[in-house]
C-alpha cells in the first residue's frame, strides 16, 4: 500500500535523522535572527479601528499630529462648595506647575453639584530617551493629597491610562509565559512518567513559536499587527503544537508496548497519528485564514500570526519529532518519575465507564448532552459585544479604574469625549471658525453633550480637533443617542458643512467596529464551516460524519458563548474568576474564539474519528469502533485537554478584562469538547447513526481513499523450490 505523506516525512526524517534535526534548528535560528533584525512593526492608531472613527484618526496620523498626552487631577468633597475644594484645586496647581514637566494649566471646572473640581494639563513632550515626565507629576498629586485630607483626589489621563496597561500588560504576560511552560511540562510529567517524554513536546512547540515570531516580524513590514499578537501566538503555539507531539508520541509508545521494534512503531504512528496531524494542522490553518475576511487589520494579524506557529509546528512534529524519537530510541524514557499507578493502556477507565450507558442507550445520552449545550449556550442569545471602556477593562479595585469611575460620574463623558476631528483648506478661515462656535453651542444646548467641550487648533496642518463629552456613562443608551446626534445631525449642520469632520473617541470606534464585524461575521462563518466541512468529507468519506463535525462544533461554540456571556456580561459567578462583569464582550472575542475552537476542536474530531475509522476498517461494527477508538484516545485526548485548558486559563488570571475572556471561554470550550461532546455526545451520534456514518452517495466516489489504519507490511517474496535429487 502507498504510503501517506504523513509517514513519508516520517521515514525520510527517521532515516536522516541528524539532517532533521539540524534542519529544524537552522530554521528556527535563520527565522529569529531575521525577526530580530528586521523588526516587529506594530499597528498604527487608525488601522486599529474602522469605518469613520478610523477615517478621523487617519487624518490626523497623516498630519503628523502626536497630541501631548493631557491629564485631569478629580478633587472631591462630601459637601457642595466646600472651601477646601478650592484649596485643594490650588494645591494641585502649584505642585504640578513646580515639577516643570506641565503645560497648559487651564481654568478649574466645577462640577454641577458643586462636589468636584478637575484641574486640567498637558504633560510636556520629552526627547527619546529622556526620564518619563509622569512620576514627577503623581508624586506632585501625592503630595497635595497628603497635605488636603479632607478631600479625595485623583488622576486620570493618556499619559496615567498608557503607563498602568504598560506596567500590567508587561507583568501579566512575563507572569504567563513563565507559568505555560512549567505547567504544561508537568502535566505531560504526569501523562508519560518520564522528564525527556514530557519536555520534548514543550520544546517542539516553543521552538515553533520562536520561529514563527520570527516570520511575523518580517511579515509585518507588509501586514501591520497589534502588539497582543505575539501573545495571542503564544497561546495558540503551545496548544496545538505540544498536542500534536503528544499524539505523536502517544502512538509510538503505544505500539512499542504492543511489541513493535522502534522502526515499525515510529512508521505507523507517522501514517496514523502524523496523518491525522496533517488534517487537523490544515483544518485549523483553513479555519484560521476566515479571519481575513473580517476586513479589519487586527483579525488578519493574529490569522497571520496563527497560521505561522500552527503551520511550523505541525511540520515539526511530522518531522523532527520523529528523527529525535528514532535517535533517542529507549532513552525517550528518561528521567523515569515514580507516580501514582496509571490505568493501563487500551483501557478507557472513567471514560470506558461512561461509554457503557452511552452506546447502551445512545437516544438518550445524545438528548441529553444536546440539551445540556444547548442550555449553556442559551445566554449568547443576549450577547452584547462594545470597545470596553477602561474601567471594565481595569479591576475594579485599582485606583485609576476608581478615579475614572468617580470622573466619569461628576463630569460625564469627561474621561473619554467624542472627538470631532476637523480638516479644512484653511483652518483659520471665518466660516470654519464659526461653525466650530456653533457646533459647541448646539452642543451643549442639545443637552445630551456637556462641558467643558475643548478645540485645539493645528494651524500649519489647517486641522482642530474638538473634544466632545458625551452624555451617560460612556457606553449607555444615553451616551448612543448622544454620539448618533452629534454625528448625524449637529456635525453635518455646522462644520460638516464648510470641512471634512469625521467622528472618533470611545464609543464611536466601539460603534464602528461592532458594525464592520456585523458585516462580516457571516461570510467567516459560512467560509470556515464550508470549508471544515469539505476537508473533513474528503478526509473520511462520509457526508455524515462531516456534517456532525460541524453541528459538534457549533455547539461546542454556542456553549462558550453562553458561558463568556454569563460570566461576563451578567455577572453570573464572576467572583470565581476574580473579576466584576463587565456587562458586554469585548468586541473582537466573539469572532475570534469561534475561529480559534473551530479549529481546535478538529484536534480532537480528527484524532478521535480516525481512531474509529481505523477500528471499523478492520472489520468491527460502528458501536463496537466507537467502543474501542474512543477508549484508545481517552488517556491523550484528556491529557491534551488539561493542557490546553491549563493554558488557556492562565489568559483567565490576567488583569485585562478582554484577555480574561478570551482565556476563560477556551478553557471552557475544551472542557466542553473534550468531556460532553467527545465522551457522550460524538459516540452516542454515532451509534445512532450506525451504518450511515460510512454512507458515500455513488456521485461523490471520485473522493480518494484514505488510509485510516496502520501500514501494511511488504508481502515476502515467494520462496523458490529447489527440486532435490
Amino acid at each position: 500500500m502507498k504510503r501517506n505523506l504523513a509517514a513519508a516525512l516520517g521515514g525520510w526524517s527517521a532515516r536522516h535523522r541528524k539532517t532533521a534535526v539540524l534542519g529544524w534548528l537552522l530554521l528556527v535560528v535563520l527565522a529569529s535572527l531575521l525577526g530580530g533584525m528586521s523588526g516587529q512593526v506594530t499597528m498604527a492608531d487608525h488601522e486599529q479601528g474602522s469605518g469613520r472613527s478610523a477615517q478621523a484618526v487617519r487624518i490626523l496620523d497623516e498630519a503628523g499630529i502626536d497630541d501631548p498626552d493631557q491629564e485631569t487631577v478629580l478633587i472631591s468633597a462630601a459637601t457642595a462648595g466646600a472651601p477646601e475644594l478650592a484649596r485643594a484645586a490650588a494645591d494641585v496647581r502649584a505642585n504640578v506647575k513646580a515639577t516643570g514637566k506641565v503645560t497648559d494649566l487651564r481654568p478649574d471646572v466645577v462640577s454641577k453639584d458643586r462636589r468636584h473640581v478637575i484641574v486640567q494639563f498637558t504633560v510636556k513632550k520629552v526627547a527619546d530617551g529622556a526620564p518619563d515626565p509622569l512620576p514627577a507629576i503623581q508624586q506632585a498629586v501625592k503630595q497635595t493629597q497628603r497635605g488636603n485630607p479632607s478631600v479625595k483626589i485623583g488622576e486620570f489621563g493618556g499619559a496615567t491610562a498608557d503607563a498602568w496597561f504598560e506596567n500590567a500588560l508587561g507583568d501579566d504576560f512575563k507572569r504567563a509565559e513563565m507559568t505555560a511552560v512549567p505547567l504544561a511540562i508537568g502535566i505531560l510529567l504526569v501523562a508519560f512518567g518520564a522528564l525527556l517524554a514530557a519536555v520534548l513536546p514543550v520544546v517542539l512547540a516553543f521552538t515553533a513559536f520562536l520561529a514563527a515570531g520570527g516570520l511575523l516580524a518580517v511579515a509585518s513590514h507588509a501586514l501591520h499587527v497589534d502588539q497582543t499578537t505575539n501573545s495571542v501566538m503564544l497561546l495558540m503555539g503551545l496548544a496545538v503544537g505540544v498536542d500534536y507531539c503528544l499524539f505523536y508520541l502517544q502512538r509510538e509508545r503505544e505500539e512499542r508496548r504492543r511489541g513493535r521494534d522502534r522502526e515499525t512503531a515510529l512508521a505507523i504512528a507517522a501514517a496514523t497519528s502524523g496523518r491525522s496531524v496533517l488534517v487537523s494542522g490544515l483544518t485549523v490553518l483553513v479555519a484560521m485564514s476566515g479571519m481575513f475576511l473580517s476586513g479589519l487589520l487586527l483579525f488578519k494579524g493574529f490569522a497571520l500570526a496563527t497560521i505561522l506557529v500552527v503551520l511550523i509546528a505541525m511540520l515539526g512534529s511530522v518531522t523532527v519529532l520523529p528523527a529525535l524519537l528514532s535517535l533517542l530510541g529507549d532513552k525517550v524514557d528518561f528521567g523515569r518519575v515514580r507516580l501514582p499507578r496509571r490505568r493501563r493502556e487500551g483501557r478507557a477507565g472513567v471514560v470506558g465507564t461512561l461509554l457503557r450507558p452511552v452506546l447502551a442507550r445512545p437516544g438518550i445520552a445524545a438528548v441529553l448532552a444536546a440539551g445540556l449545550l444547548l442550555a449553556l449556550a442559551a445566554p449568547a442569545l443576549g450577547m452584547k459585544t462594545e470597545k470596553l471602556r477602561l474601567d471594565q477593562q481595569v479591576p475594579p479595585g485599582e485606583e485609576i479604574a476608581q478615579t475614572y469611575t468617580r470622573l466619569n460620574a461628576a463630569f460625564p463623558g469627561n474621561p473619554e469625549p467624542a472627538l470631532v476631528v476637523v480638516k479644512a483648506p484653511d483652518i483659520g478661515a471665518p466660516a470654519v471658525r464659526s461653525a466650530i462656535t456653533e457646533l459647541k453651542r448646539r452642543a451643549v444646548a442639545s443637552g445630551e453633550m456637556n462641558e467643558p467641550i475643548d478645540v485645539t487648533v493645528h494651524r500649519k496642518e489647517n486641522i482642530a480637533e474638538v473634544k466632545v463629552p458625551l452624555a451617560g456613562t460612556g457606553s449607555d443608551a444615553a451616551s448612543k443617542h448622544a454620539l448618533e446626534t452629534l454625528r448625524e445631525r449637529i456635525v453635518p449642520e455646522t462644520v460638516g458643512k464648510v470641512a471634512e469632520a469625521p467622528v472618533t473617541g470611545q464609543l464611536a470606534w466601539s460603534t464602528d467596529y461592532n458594525a464592520q464585524l456585523k458585516s462580516s461575521i457571516v461570510p467567516v462563518f459560512l467560509f470556515v464551516m464550508g470549508i471544515t466541512f469539505l476537508l473533513m468529507l474528503v478526509f473520511f468519506r462520509s457526508p455524515l460524519i462531516a456534517l456532525s463535525a460541524i453541528v459538534l462544533n457549533l455547539l461546542s461554540v454556542g456553549a462558550a458563548y453562553g458561558v463568556m456571556v454569563a460570566v461576563f456580561q451578567h455577572g453570573w459567578g464572576d467572583f470565581l474568576v476574580g473579576t466584576t462583569a463587565a456587562g458586554a464582550l469585548e468586541s473582537w472575542i466573539p469572532l475570534f474564539v469561534f475561529v480559534v475552537l473551530f479549529g481546535l476542536s478538529m484536534d480532537y474530531h480528527v484524532f478521535v474519528v480516525s481512531r474509529i475509522r481505523e477500528a471499523h476498517d478492520r472489520g468491527l461494527d460502528t458501536a463496537a469502533a466507537v467502543r474501542e477508538g474512543v477508549g484508545a484516545t481517552a488517556g491523550v485526548v484528556t491529557s491534551a485537554a488539561v493542557i490546553m485548558i491549563a493554558t488557556f486559563g492562565i489568559f483567565g488570571t490576567l488583569s485585562m478584562q478582554d484577555f480574561k475572556q478570551l482565556g476563560v471561554g477556551l478553557a471552557v470550550a475544551v472542557l466542553i469538547d473534550a468531556t460532553v461532546v467527545r465522551v457522550v455526545l460524538l459516540p452516542a451520534v454515532m451509534s445512532l447513526l450506525g451504518r450511515a456514518n460510512w454512507y458515500l452517495p455513488r456521485w461523490l466516489a471520485w473522493l480518494p481513499r484514505i488510509s485510516h489504519g496502520e501500514p501494511q507490511p511488504p508481502e515476502p517474496a515467494p520462496r523458490t523450490l529447489v527440486p532435490q535429487n
